[in-house]
């Protein structure tokens, strides 16, 4: 490079200031925008980014059910008082169905999502949400400001989807914005003070896109591997389609031969409760902050929450980095990575990539929007919705039971991208004119009201990202075997077409689906190469887009099943760091320790330097037994752990509530930790576990409860818990809640984890050796304190000489 002198350098920062200064004052002529998803209160307005890539920017909606929603609001300061024009991005939604080419039967009349724009209490003279079709800047007037600190209200009027993109107050009352990315994409970020650089969000080993029960089964596996997972998400909560956002339950069976413990984490995920559809299908069924919970406690693993990828670096045919939009700063973060994850069902980071895709648009598998009612008691009214689908005589299923369930599904044959919006808002117009008719036209339901409906659609199908095995109909159906076979599938080939009884006159907008099965015979094995794209290097995937034909997505595209392939994703994930390769060279060249690693457990993170089975040298007791040769009772601590095996149960007698398992032994015991593995193992999959019990210990006088110790609603055939130390000569578990009042268990295991304090596997001297260095030296590493009295002294090393000494 040429050099520059001291003078050639001023004058050129001269410039480059004098370049800032006009820029600035070029914002600050064009005014001030205000994004509406990043207003100070939201109200009852939500945020909806699904659609951001298509109209550039996320949105709030008035998401009401008919009820206008409380005000969003939020403060600006002006550069001075003075004359303001007033733009609004909004759109009439509804509009797409006024042309004259449209047909009566599926035209929309009025303006259903209608608002109005408060400045300093004053409302607008316009009203919003009433022009245009498509998104555009409607103009709000120009108005007086007296003051600089001005409050700014989106006030919503029918509860009826409404929707604002941005406000923008300008000086220039000339001054028209742009409405077309790029454009329209620098000119917000200049105005937001948000530079074209990204914030470095960090380097991680595994990059995983995709919140859904793929991509966080893919996280918790690579993390307890040991690799740094950044974790990225584009909604608030985790969960994909199994969210309270969306409420679909989940399906697939887990846990076969020979790898039975692929869906130990997909387990550790799964909600106590679930319920198919109605009014019980409420949002804390789905546990969401428990499972951010849950991620946020992985040691490597770092969570970003409402975060959209919508870029990549690329080096040659290896992605080296993500670039993510924080869905309301509008800031962007680069997050680069070794190995990548797409887990956002829609393809979206291989697409971004260049990867190889198919996507069905003729006939493929739409979206619903759940939605239910309910009965509130008393007369509930309803308005008429001439904007929505004129169904008063047109047929569709009315029952009570029937209405917002799964086969209330469209977009059969429009882009899932390109059309998303009208794909789900067609789906809200088929849900109004449905109630809309049945209230107001055919007089049933008068006393219940539109309890919840989905803004988020659930997908079912888009982007399919091809690996070097594209799996198909003809593979499930002939039961082709591959030696790389890692996931089992048992969904049934389900595919989703518009059900003709329903579809007279709104052919190719069909809303009503019915599902197309195929059979085969279950377990079938989803080959490891369907896993990990087949020319973007380092690029895995897992959920919905993995290397399937449309048929075979019919059968893979359930979530447990989903699941699995990302605990497999984290294993394969974990030898490309171990081995320095890619994931196709797991493959070809460590096929047989990836197989080796899915057939072990994988350890829950607390359990990780576990050291002994307290349980297996108890004497056991039981309060009842179904058959004592058969099922006796020292099969509970006999270390035999087959759930394969309904033999190696022991069964309480039945209606025996509550049923206890008492352990005694010589000598006193400190327990933290304890695992039950109860259940019935049936078709392929574990069912019946022990639903509630609690743990006890005896002081030498009576029975005592063991705090933090008992479950209640549980639903998993494994149960683990870690709770405050607790010492004994006695312990009893006291199942109080089961299915048909049986307790079916296979094992029950007591552990101290903090007992093998070097993580070498067993209890030794070497552990003595770390208390007393903790003693003497360091005194706060409450780690060793096994007594739990607080402190580290000779007491904890005394038990761990206990331990030691055990034969």
């Amino acid at each position: 490079m040429k050099a520059m002198n001291k003078s050639s350098w001023v004058g050129r920062l001269r410039v480059l200031a004098s370049f800032m200064i006009l820029c600035g004052a070029q914002a600050a002529a064009q005014g001030i925008l205000l994004e509406a998803e990043a207003f100070d209160d939201l109200g009852g307005w939500v945020i909806d980014q699904q659609f951001m890539d298509q109209m550039g920017s996320p949105f709030l909606l008035a998401h009401g059910l008919g009820v206008p929603v409380a005000d969003a609001v939020t403060m600006a300061t002006l550069p001075q008082p003075g004359a303001y024009r007033v733009w609004v991005r909004t759109r009439d939604w509804v509009g797409p169905w006024k042309t004259p080419q449209t047909p009566p039967l599926r035209r929309a009349s009025g303006t259903p999502g209608r608002f109005q724009v408060f400045i300093n209490g004053e409302p607008l003279a316009a009203t919003f949400g009433t022009e245009h079709a498509s998104w555009h800047w409607q103009d709000g007037g120009v108005i007086e400001i007296t003051q600089s600190d001005v409050e700014v209200r989106l006030h919503d009027l029918t509860g009826f989807e409404g929707r604002c993109d941005a406000v923008l107050l300008t000086e220039d009352v000339g001054f028209l914005p742009p409405n077309e990315d790029p454009a329209m994409r620098e000119w917000r970020r200049d105005l937001l003070g948000i530079g074209p650089e990204p914030l470095d969000a960090g380097t991680f080993d595994l990059i995983v896109v995709g919140g859904g029960t793929a991509g966080m089964c893919a996280t918790v596996q690579a993390s307890r591997q040991g690799l740094t997972v950044a974790l990225i998400q584009d909604r608030p909560v985790l969960g994909g389609n199994n969210s309270s956002e969306v409420r679909v339950w989940l399906n697939g069976e887990t846990h076969f031969e020979p790898y039975p413990h692929i869906g130990d984490i997909m387990a550790e995920f799964e909600p106590a409760r679930r319920a198919h559809a109605g009014p019980t299908n409420t949002a804390e069924i789905y546990e969401d902050q428990k499972r951010i919970a849950m991620i946020q406690s992985e040691e490597n693993v770092s969570l970003f929450l409402n975060h959209r990828v919508n870029a990549v670096e690329m080096d040659d045919n290896r992605i080296t980095a993500v670039i993510a939009q924080n869905i309301q700063s509008g800031r962007l973060a680069r997050f680069a990575g070794t190995w990548f994850a797409d887990c956002t069902g829609d393809g979206c980071v291989g697409y971004l990539a260049g990867a190889d895709y198919e996507m069905t648009l003729d006939g493929h598998m739409g979206p619903s929007n759940l939605w239910n009612v309910i009965d509130t008691g008393a007369p509930s009214p309803f308005p008429r919705c001439p904007w929505a689908l004129d169904l008063s005589s047109s047929p569709f299923p009315s029952g009570e039971s029937q209405l917002g369930v799964w086969y209330w599904e469209s977009g059969f044959y429009h882009d899932p991208f390109q059309k998303g919006e009208y794909i789900r808002d067609w789906n809200l117009r088929a849900m109004y004119g449905a109630w809309d008719a049945l209230k107001n036209v055919k007089g049933q339901f008068p006393n219940h009201r539109l309890n919840w409906a989905a803004y988020i659609a659930g997908k079912r199908e888009s982007r399919r990202l091809l690996g070097d095995v594209i799996l198909g109909r003809d593979d499930f159906v002939n039961h082709v075997e591959y030696p790389d076979g890692c996931v089992p599938c048992t969904w049934k080939i389900d595919l989703h077409l518009p059900d003709p009884r329903y579809d007279d006159g709104w052919e190719g907008d069909e809303f009503i689906s019915r599902a197309n099965y195929t059979n085969y015979n279950p377990p079938y094995w989803i080959p490891y190469r369907c896993l990990y794209s087949r020319n973007i290097d380092n690029l895995f995937m897992a959920g919905r887009d993995i290397s399937v034909t449309h048929e075979g997505l019919g059968a893979v595209r359930v979530m447990r099943t989903g699941g699995m392939m990302g605990e497999v994703v984290g294993l394969a994930a974990a030898l490309c760091k171990k081995h320095g390769t890619t994931p196709r060279g797991v493959y070809t060249n460590h096929l047989a320790e990836l197989q080796r690693t899915m057939g072990r457990t994988v350890a829950v993170r607390w359990l990780e330097t576990i050291g002994p089975n307290l349980a297996r040298t108890a004497q056991v007791g039981v309060s009842s037994n179904y058959d004592p040769v058969k099922y006796p009772k020292e099969h509970i601590n006999d270390g035999r752990l087959d759930t394969a095996d309904n033999s190696q149960r022991w069964l309480s007698s039945a209606s025996s509530m509550p049923d206890v398992v008492t352990f005694s032994w010589a000598v006193p015991q400190t327990i933290s930790a304890l695992r039950i593995v109860s259940g019935y193992y049936s078709a392929g999959t574990t069912g019946d576990p022990i639903s509630a019990f609690h743990l006890e210990y005896h002081d030498g006088a009576q029975w005592s409860a063991v705090e933090g110790a008992s479950v209640s609603g549980n639903r998993r055939a494994e149960i683990l818990l870690k709770f405050p130390a607790v010492r004994s000569h006695r312990f009893r578990v006291v199942v109080t809640e089961t299915h048909m009042d049986i307790s079916r268990i296979w094992e029950i295991e007591f552990y101290h984890p903090c007992a093998d304090l070097n993580g070498d596997g067993q209890v030794d001297l070497e552990d003595l050796g770390e208390v007393v260095w903790s003693w003497l030296i360091t005194a706060e590493a409450l780690a060793v304190d096994m007594d739990a009295s607080g402190h580290v002294d000779m007491g904890d090393a005394a038990i761990l000489a206990e331990f030691w000494l055990w034969p």
